[in-house]
């Protein structure tokens, strides 16, 4: 008496992963106009020199790391924006966490 076992394997690894490779691949994009949407306007200053490198956002404008801080008290007063009282850079990681999840499902 013998015994026959045959194994076949689809390959739905592959597909997923190059699906979530593609996806990856856009991130920074995602992640510059997710930045550049939380970025607070007044004259249009800080979005108009808000710029992207390939996977690096640069905020090329004086005041910035003053927005990136929030709202916040100095011994000047209020500083910051009301319209990004978290900044921009921590809102955008919390952004990219979320999409990386959504992403790979995890």
């Amino acid at each position: 008496m013998s015994i026959q076992f045959t194994v076949d394997m689809k390959d739905t690894i592959g597909p997923w992963i190059r699906s979530v490779q593609a996806q990856l691949k856009n991130l920074p994009r995602e992640a510059y106009q997710e930045f550049k949407k939380i970025t607070p306007v007044d004259t249009g200053n800080a979005r108009r020199n808000t710029t992207r490198q390939s996977n690096q956002i640069n905020a090329n404008y004086n005041y910035a790391t003053v927005l990136d801080k929030g709202r916040h008290m100095t011994n000047k007063g209020m500083r910051g924006s009301k319209q990004a009282p978290r900044g921009m850079t921590k809102p955008t990681g919390e952004f990219i966490q979320r999409r990386i999840k959504q992403i790979t499902g995890r």
